[in-house]
Order: structure tokens, then C-alpha cells, then sequence
């Protein structure tokens, strides 16, 4: 797996890219907490992984039933969550085997979990209820996931936020390797559960389509600059554009630039989010960018709470009722 190489000097560059293989290149980047999220976390079967040890889903069998995945792609990614420290494999008592449980790290990742959920439910349903209710155990209401500023706790849009360079800002090498996969086929996602989380990344859920959604939000509207920002072969950005079209994220316009929907700007929401956790776990606490709230005047992080009684909603106080059956 690729990943950003925080701090190091630009000097000797040249001299490293030499004795790497043709098939990858260098690439100078701006540090982003959102990039390395989605390294981790970012592909659909992995962040699905993590969604059921929030339903309380601890063994391998169980996992493979519940997500209809593959045995040795369910081994691979289960692997890779205990390698980035989301799970650890462990024994409870009273309980035979090994089992995989929740870190604090990857408890932390329950809002992004959350903010992709209000995304999906106001934009993926086509007019029928969300498949999933969410009980708010603190306050006994059902909850509707909403991201809102940590200082004001109002709702936040895109619109509404500015940001500046934070004490992690910069650039250092960024090693892309020329893939064109995808991510998992869309359509298994939802082949045990139907879930709005599943639906959202339908859309977003490969690393190249949320990379493309960042830079929109740096202001990057033409195909050519989004080559030279991303380092992304050229059929791959033309794939990953047309879907996002097709989904209703991007509009073309005339003069070919790429931008925003009202539904592509909703998707602000999660990508800050997600930014909080990798702030918060992989940046050493040297944030890159600084958001501020412009209806508060405030420096402020992401929260998502309960629409009924504005708390933040922990993983360990919802319940859940959901809208279909499932196996065993």
C-alpha cells in the first residue's frame, strides 16, 4: 500500500526516484489528512469491515456471512486492519477462538461511519425510508447523524467553511503506482445489507473518486490540473470523472470543468470528518489544514451529534433498528 512520506527534506529526490521501478513515479503533494485516511481506510470491503464490528461483529464467520465477502479477501483486509491498528485479535472470556475487536483508534472512525449515513439517507434512498434507524440511547430518540461545528454546533456546508495551513502543512513525495482497479464491485455491497453507508460508497468508496472530490474542494475544476495535482493516468481520471457525473456529484459544464452539485457539495461533510481522524491519529498531531466556521468566526473540528439533543453520538450509546432481515 502507498503512502504519504511525511517531513523528509526535498533533497535527494532525484537520486531516490532513479532507483525506483518504471512502473511507479514520483509525485510532490500537499500533506492532507484525508489522503492518508483513505489509504487506510478507504476501500469499500474494508470500511464495510468496520461498519459490522460496530454492529457487534467480532468473528471471521461471522463477518464472511454477514458481507457476502470472499474468505481470502475478508483474511487480506482483516489483516490490514490489524496491521493499521482499527482491530486487534483477541480472546474474550467465556468465548472460544480469536476474535477481532474495535481499537480506540478504530472506534474513533464511528463519525465518519455516521456522516456517510446522513449522506446516504438524504441523497441514496429514492424516496423510501433509510434502511437503518438509529436509536439515540442518551436522549431515547431516534437520531438523524448531523455534522456541525464544534464551537457553534450548527450545521456545516461547504459553503459556510474556509481553510489555511495548519502546523503540518507542506509537501513531500508521494509514490504513485499506476493501478487502474477499482475498488469492490458496487453491487456486492449491499447483497446481505442494504445500508446507506454501502450506497455512499458506491459512489466515493474507491481512493481515486475521493481524491478527485478533494481537489475540488482546493478549487481544481479542469481535467489537465486535476492530472498534474493527482499524478492519475489519464483514462482513470476520465473513468473516475464520468461516474461522478453520472452519479450527480460533478456537472460539466461548457468550457470542461468539473463542478460541484448541490449533492457533490453535501459530500463536504464526510471528507472533513474524515480529515478529524487522520488529523487525530496519523498526522502526530500537526494538523495541515485549519478549519474555520465563517457563521461563528471559530477554528472548529467536525462533530457529528443527534439532531434531537445536539450530543455527539458514541458508538456505545445507539441502538439500532433496522428495516430488513438478516441471516444468522
Amino acid at each position: 500500500m502507498s503512502e504519504v512520506v511525511v517531513g523528509p527534506a526535498l533533497s535527494g529526490i532525484e537520486e531516490s526516484h532513479a532507483r525506483r521501478p518504471m512502473h511507479e513515479k514520483v509525485h510532490l503533494e500537499r500533506h492532507c489528512s484525508v489522503r492518508k485516511t483513505v489509504e487506510i481506510i478507504l476501500d469499500s470491503w474494508t470500511f464495510l469491515i468496520v461498519r459490522e464490528a460496530f454492529f457487534g461483529v467480532r468473528g471471521f464467520d461471522k463477518f464472511q456471512r454477514r458481507l457476502g465477502i470472499p474468505r481470502q479477501t475478508l483474511s487480506t483486509r482483516l489483516s490490514a486492519l490489524v496491521d493499521n491498528r482499527i482491530l486487534v485479535l483477541g480472546k474474550k472470556a467465556g468465548e472460544r477462538g480469536h476474535q477481532y475487536f474495535l481499537t480506540e483508534r478504530g472506534k474513533d472512525l464511528f463519525p465518519t461511519m455516521l456522516s456517510l449515513m446522513e449522506f446516504g439517507d438524504k441523497w441514496l434512498t429514492k424516496g423510501d425510508a433509510p434502511p437503518l434507524k438509529l436509536i439515540h440511547k442518551s436522549c431515547g430518540h431516534q437520531s438523524h447523524p448531523t455534522t456541525v461545528c464544534s464551537e457553534c454546533l450548527a450545521p456545516v456546508s461547504g459553503r459556510e467553511v474556509s481553510f489555511r495551513d495548519g502546523p503540518g502543512a507542506g509537501y513531500s513525495p508521494y509514490e504513485v503506482k499506476l493501478k487502474s482497479r477499482r475498488s469492490s464491485d458496487p453491487a456486492l455491497l449491499e447483497r446481505v445489507r442494504p445500508c446507506s453507508v454501502a450506497r455512499s460508497l458506491q459512489i466515493i468508496g474507491d481512493r481515486w473518486s475521493f481524491l478527485i472530490i478533494r481537489e475540488g474542494w482546493f478549487g481544481v475544476r479542469r481535467f489537465d490540473e486535476m492530472v498534474e495535482k493527482l499524478g492519475i493516468a489519464s483514462n482513470i481520471l476520465s473513468d473516475r470523472l464520468a461516474r461522478l457525473v453520472e452519479c450527480g456529484i460533478f456537472s460539466k459544464s461548457d468550457r470542461y470543468e468539473y463542478r460541484f452539485t448541490e449533492m457533490g457539495r453535501d459530500l463536504y461533510k464526510p471528507m472533513i470528518v474524515m480529515m478529524r481522524w487522520g488529523d487525530r491519529w496519523l498526522s502526530g498531531s500537526q494538523p495541515p489544514l485549519r478549519l474555520r466556521h465563517r457563521v461563528c468566526g471559530s477554528d472548529f473540528e467536525p462533530l457529528v451529534v443527534c439532531d434531537h439533543c445536539k450530543q455527539e453520538i458514541i458508538a456505545k450509546e445507539t441502538g439500532y433498528e433496522l428495516t430488513y432481515t438478516l441471516p444468522d
